[in-house]
Order: structure tokens, then C-alpha cells, then sequence
């Protein structure tokens, strides 16, 4: 079955433009509750949103359609998407879900949920919930209609549970940190986690107006942190976006980390402790000095397509812990069941607190290979997997042997193949792409 409205992560579009529409929204919610109920009698959601201003509309859509189907409903207020998981799972509620478009514009909004595990919900359940939207709705009598409360403490709930990840016998005392928070959901509890735990904290992106998440800021939009960073004489900066489930990192000269390198910091700190990391999940776009340096210390690499879910699906496969994406989804199951900035943040920071070493040390033997993307526009109905373009990448890839690597990939979006060539050499990396790019246009 085609899913209508779940993409790849949830449903998400334009505010007032179908799906997202208070009335849509409603009839999501019954489908759910209906869904809930046939495997449980008086099934409880929880319900949490990052700082847009449709959440009050959407959130109000989704407590009245819950509740018409018998389901009781948990209102958590702002809080990030990951601490709609753990609740989920520490509440033993029979779902989470999360109002939030995650790094988009305010313009946008989206639904997601987590199962009662705390974990992204599979394919099945989605087609579940989509027949059933297809069915009338069939309201429960007065008696049996669901209630909602407010869990007042959630954002504590949380920033204990975000403190427990950090090793016990570590400290952030001492230690000048830029937290910005994208004026999105972490905007109350990121500043506060850093700080319990002894960082002196300054906090950017922290003063929501509705109108303004990932506005300027963010991860999106790391170069506030960057000069934020160099105005405080900050030793770190952290990133989160919009929903707080990804994350950028600064040092104190002001260099940028991407989630690839921030994710070999995290491996790095656990073989530093003799713990072993049989394998790591990356994503076909992750640098490929990422993969060499893990390789080189027996670390096995899988790349999965781009999306922390498929990250997530490839770790499961393998029973491994650790794997992320550029964009800074990073994983760490052995800490939580997403991918969560805050946590990933701080199990960076961990490394370079028990090392001693700054980000920049650790990294030494991983110098990102330049990489040149090129976009390539398709004609109408134009095919582009040609036996022209089969030969000139299997050259380009010969030439390139292991210093380097070649995708083309179409667009998702746009009628675009898009030409990704990594080299040791920039020069070799711009040469190679340009080439593959000349012939795909030429089709």
C-alpha cells in the first residue's frame, strides 16, 4: 500500500495547505486513537511541540481527536523531540508524538510519532493509521471519551534524564559554553543541562517568538555560534536545531564540526576506554575520511541512504550503537532510542573532558576530504543512466582507487541528478566531478 500523507519521517508541509490543517489534523488524531485501541483498552499519548505558533492550533486538533476515540492525552508543552521519546518510554504511555517541522521555517509544521518504546514506528503501523482515515469516523459515547492532563514536570524529567548520560565522575566546571538552541524547542532546557552539570553557560537562539525558530540560528545556521563563540571567548559552542535533534559543535578557535566528525569524537572516547565498537552507521554522504580512520582502527563502516531513520534500521540490523550524519543526527543506543543533540553534545564534550585534548587534537587523523558537489538539471523525461555516464564513472572510480569516491544520485525533490566526487585532492575531486557532470548533461 502507498502511504498518502507519512513521508519519511512523519507528516510535514505548509501550515494552512493540506495536510496540515487543524481539520486534517483532528481526523489524524481519531485514525490514531482508533488504531491505539484495537490492541489496548484506554490507551495514554503524549503530546510535545517545539515553539512555532501553529503548535497551539495543532496541538488543541490533536488532544480533541484523541480524546473523541477514548484516548487519554499527556500534554508535555514545549519540549524537544527526543524528550517526547524518553517520556513516551519512562510514562509507559502507549505513544509519543511530537509537533514539529524540525530545522524548517515557522511556515511549516509536521506530526511525528514514537512507539511506546520510545522508537520510530514502522511501515505497517502508517498504513494502519492511513486505512483508517480512509474509514467515517466512529465517535466513542460520552462516558468512554479520553481526558488531558499536563505533565508539568516534564522539561526536569528530562534534563535529569539528558544528565544521566554524562559520566558521573566528570565535570563541566570550568568550562565557557555558547549553547544556542535555534529559539526552538530545547530553548529552556539545553542552557539549564550544560549548566547543572557546571558549564558556565550563554545562551543565543533562547528567546522564542513563534515566528523565529531556526531564524538566524541553529544548526542550520552555525555562523551565529561562530561568532558568538569568538565575542565570549567560549571554549566550546553547541547547535541544536529546531526540535533538538540535531546538532553542530564549535571549538574555541571557532572551527565548525559536522556531525561526521563529531560522531568518529564519540567513537574515538569509547575505544579510548578499551570498549569495544564493532561497527559504526554512516550515510552515503559521509566523508570518507570518516570511514579510513575507522577502518583503520578495526572499527567496521556500513553506509546507509541519507536519513536518520535508515541509519537507525542499519544499526538495528548489526546490533551496533554508534552512527549518525553529516546534518548532526547522530545515534547513540546505548544512551537513548533517537538521535538527540543534547546527548550527543555532551557525549562529545565527555571526550574531550576525560582526554584533555580539544576537538582539533582528537581529529588529527582525520582530515575531511574535499568533496565537490554538482547539480545537474533534467531535461523532460530525460533518462540519465546512460552507458556513457556507466563508463565515465567506472574510469573515474578506477583512477580514484581508494583516495576516493564518486555517487550520483537523483534529486528527491527536483529534477536534479546530483554528482558527489570525493578526493584527497580538491583538485582531482572538482576535475572528476565536472567531468561526470559534462557527460550527464550531454545525454
Amino acid at each position: 500500500m502507498t502511504r498518502k500523507y507519512f513521508g519519511t519521517d512523519g507528516i510535514r508541509g505548509t501550515v494552512g495547505q493540506s495536510p496540515i490543517t487543524p481539520d486534517f489534523v483532528l481526523q489524524l488524531a481519531h485514525a490514531v486513537g482508533r488504531v491505539l485501541r484495537e490492541k489496548e483498552k484506554r490507551p495514554t499519548v503524549l503530546i510535545g511541540k517545539d515553539t512555532r505558533i501553529s503548535g497551539y492550533m495543532l496541538e488543541s486538533a490533536l488532544e480533541s481527536g484523541f480524546n473523541s476515540a477514548g484516548v487519554d492525552v499527556l500534554l508535555l508543552g514545549p519540549v524537544p523531540t527526543p524528550a517526547v521519546a524518553y517520556l513516551t518510554r519512562a510514562q509507559r504511555a502507549s505513544l509519543g508524538v511530537v509537533i514539529s517541522a524540525s530545522h524548517n521555517p515557522y511556515q511549516d509544521n509536521g506530526i511525528k510519532f514514537f512507539s511506546a518504546q520510545g522508537t520510530k514506528l514502522d511501515d505497517a503501523w502508517e498504513q494502519a493509521v492511513e486505512a483508517a482515515l480512509q474509514q467515517p469516523p466512529s465517535w466513542v459515547d460520552s462516558a468512554s471519551l479520553g481526558k488531558a492532563r499536563r505533565l508539568n514536570d516534564a522539561a526536569g524529567r528530562y534534563i535529569e534524564f539528558c544528565k544521566s548520560t554524562f559520566a558521573s565522575d566528570l565535570t563541566l566546571k570550568g568550562l565557557k559554553l555558547v549553547v544556542d538552541a535555534a529559539h526552538g524547542a530545547a530553548y529552556q532546557i539545553a542552557p539549564e543541562v550544560f549548566h547543572e552539570l557546571g558549564a558556565e553557560v550563554i545562551a543565543i537562539g533562547c528567546s522564542p517568538d513563534g515566528l523565529n525558530i531556526n531564524q538566524g540560528v541553529g544548526a542550520t545556521h552555525p555562523e551565529a555560534l561562530v561568532k558568538a563563540v569568538r565575542e565570549h571567548q567560549a571554549d566550546f559552542g553547541i547547535a541544536l536545531d529546531g526540535d533538538a535533534d540535531r546538532l553542530q559543535m564549535v571549538d574555541a578557535q571557532g572551527r565548525l564540526y559536522n556531525g561526521d566528525e563529531l560522531l568518529y569524537l564519540m567513537v574515538d572516547d569509547r575505544l579510548g576506554r578499551d570498549e569495544v565498537v564493532p561497527g559504526v552507521v554512516g550515510t552515503l554522504m559521509t566523508n570518507m575520511a570518516v570511514e579510513v580512520a575507522l577502518k583503520k582502527r578495526g572499527v567496521a563502516f556500513e553506509r546507509a541512504k541519507v536519513g536518520d531513520r535508515y541509519v537507525l534500521e542499519a544499526l538495528e540490523k548489526h546490533g551496533w550503537i554508534l552512527g549518525g550524519e553529516g546534518s548532526g543526527h547522530l545515534l547513540a543506543l546505548d544512551k537513548h532510542t533517537t538521535g538527540d543533540g543534547l546527548i550527543s553534545a555532551l557525549q562529545v564534550l565527555q571526550a574531550c573532558v576525560r582526554s584533555g585534548e580539544t576537538p582539533a587534537s582528537l581529529l588529527k587523523d582525520v582530515a575531511l576530504f574535499p568533496q565537490t558537489l554538482i547539480n545537474v538539471r533534467l531535461k523532460a523525461g530525460q533518462a540519465w543512466q546512460t552507458p556513457a555516464l556507466a563508463a565515465a564513472q567506472h574510469e573515474v572510480e578506477q583512477a580514484l582507487g581508494e583516495t576516493g569516491r564518486v555517487l550520483i544520485r537523483p534529486s528527491g525533490t527536483e529534477p536534479l541528478v546530483r554528482v558527489m566526487v570525493e578526493a584527497r585532492d580538491a583538485q582531482v575531486a572538482q576535475q572528476s566531478a565536472q567531468r561526470l557532470a559534462d557527460v550527464l548533461a550531454a545525454a
